[in-house]
């Protein structure tokens, strides 16, 4: 059953991205999960009574066991009781395994894994209105200035999914400033493919109708050398979120062909330890908006000053504001929502937390949470576990660093090192954010990531930390006594 277990777990990665737009595949990855859990469950109690004694005191374990150990023909039912439900959990893992075939999953596939549509794709193409970027904009603008003497420039705009990194990076790309620039704009996304970068880069350069498919890294090194000589070019990678170093170090290498050529790259991603490794510049950390632009986006979006009871909504709508905390895509998608409905239903919006609401009719959390859950999807999957332990602490709770590792290392979740490294991680994604606290080493969650702990796609994962958390803690009850 343990080789079982471990066969599934590799298909986890796979099944878990694609489930960000397959329901099947969904579907399949809860019953996936429940059933481990379970069996997880099952074995823990299976160690739990088959651990060696060998000094049975009465004042070290429960009467139960105590009665168990002096009287051993108390032990066979529950052992036969163990043995049936090991046979039944095989039996339903046997068909889960088997559902899997169906979805055409294989363990560490990459070139054959079947892509995820990716709805998020971007353009250099500007929006209308941009509210409250100006400012950020002429901040990255001011720091490029004064950088870019060297043959590459590369300056990360980093944050959390939804606050606009995109399209502060679209301000910069349309600034006058680069107007005699060559420019190529590059959606990198979750599947790095860096031959797919460079052929895109070629075939805006050299502005070929068909996408140039060059098969071989040398073929495009070859034609990048040649287009990039002597030249300036401004290169946006927008949403990059490979981590390999390597991978990494090819791209820019690859960047940096051109003799005599002035390059600036302008990165957009979630994570922070990408950033700091892979720039020439500091990294631009885009804070989040203030509520009175948020306000403003939903009453752009909502054509609040068209309305005849927009007196009427007013206080009702800078409430909900205050609910996006600066996230310009809720603030986009509750505005959107919003256009159409009376008084009473903005009265239910500010009533709800809509934020925990993550039910797949509900149009806003079909727009905020999906771009949340990728970054909780390319996680590893000890990340998933240390982070989703987060939510057994109350809503704006300060969490220490340091009891936070002692926790996690004493349900065998980590190492010590692993979580100082977790907490690293965390920071870098914003799914941790330092407290206002004086002391450094408070942290809590993210308002805006509360919605994922408590999104019903991950509430079993919740729910297996909880209960682990309450077993350790009777555990330690029992032991005392």
């Amino acid at each position: 059953m343990k080789m079982a277990l471990e066969s599934l777990e590799a298909l986890l990665k796979v099944a878990e991205r694609r489930s960000i737009t397959d329901e099947p595949m969904l579907l399949w990855l809860k019953r996936l999960k429940d059933a481990m859990y379970a069996i997880l469950d099952m074995m823990d109690d299976f160690e739990a009574d088959t651990e060696p004694i060998t000094e049975p005191s009465p004042r070290k374990f429960s009467f139960k066991k105590y009665l168990a150990i002096m009287i051993p023909c108390l032990i066979v039912g529950p052992k036969i009781t163990m043995a049936n439900k090991m046979e039944t959990m095989r039996e339903d893992l046997e068909v889960i395994t088997e559902q899997h075939k169906k979805f055409r999953l294989w363990e560490d596939t990459n070139a054959n894994e079947p892509k995820v549509t990716d709805i998020r794709e971007t353009t250099s193409i500007m929006e209308t209105h941009v509210v409250g970027r100006t400012m950020a904009e002429e901040e990255i603008l001011a720091s490029l200035s004064e950088n870019m003497q060297k043959e590459i420039t590369i300056l990360p705009i980093c944050g959390i999914g939804g606050l606009g990194k995109s399209t502060l990076a679209k301000m910069v790309y349309n600034n006058s400033k680069f107007k005699e620039y060559s420019q190529v704009w590059v959606y990198v996304s979750q599947i790095f493919d860096l031959k797919k970068i460079g052929n895109s880069i070629i075939s805006q350069l050299s502005m070929e109708v068909k996408e140039s498919e060059y098969i071989t890294m040398q073929m495009i090194h070859n034609c990048l050398q040649k287009l990039l000589a002597d030249k300036k070019i401004l290169i946006v990678l927008d949403d990059l979120w490979e981590g390999e170093q390597l991978q990494l170090k090819s791209l820019i290498d690859m960047l940096q062909i051109g003799k005599g050529s002035n390059v600036v790259v302008i990165v957009t991603t979630r994570d922070d330890v990408i950033a700091e490794k892979n720039c020439t510049i500091q990294p631009y950390k885009l804070a989040p908006l203030s509520d009175e632009m948020c306000w403003s986006i939903i009453k752009q979006k909502s054509s609040f000053e068209s309305r005849d009871d927009k007196e009427q909504l007013e206080e009702i709508g800078k409430v909900i504001a205050m609910k996006c905390c600066g996230v310009a895509l809720a603030a986009n998608s509750l505005g959107h929502m919003m256009q159409s409905k009376k008084p009473s239903e903005w009265e239910s919006v500010r009533d709800s937390n809509i934020w925990n609401s993550s039910s797949s009719t509900d149009p806003t959390s079909l727009q905020v949470l999906p771009s949340l859950k990728l970054s909780y999807s390319v996680m590893p999957s000890y990340l998933k576990l240390c982070f989703a332990y987060c939510a057994i602490f109350p809503k704006g709770h300060k969490i220490a660093k340091h009891d936070l590792i002692l926790q996690w290392v004493s349900l065998g979740f980590s190492t010590w090192e692993l979580g100082e490294r977790c907490i690293s991680h965390l920071l870098g994604l914003s799914f941790l954010e330092h407290s206002k606290s004086p002391s450094v080493s408070l942290y809590c969650v993210p308002y805006a990531i509360e919605c994922i702990l408590l999104s019903s796609n991950y509430c079993k994962v919740t729910k297996y930390v909880v209960h682990i958390f309450e077993v350790h803690k009777m555990q330690d009850t029992e032991m005392r006594v």
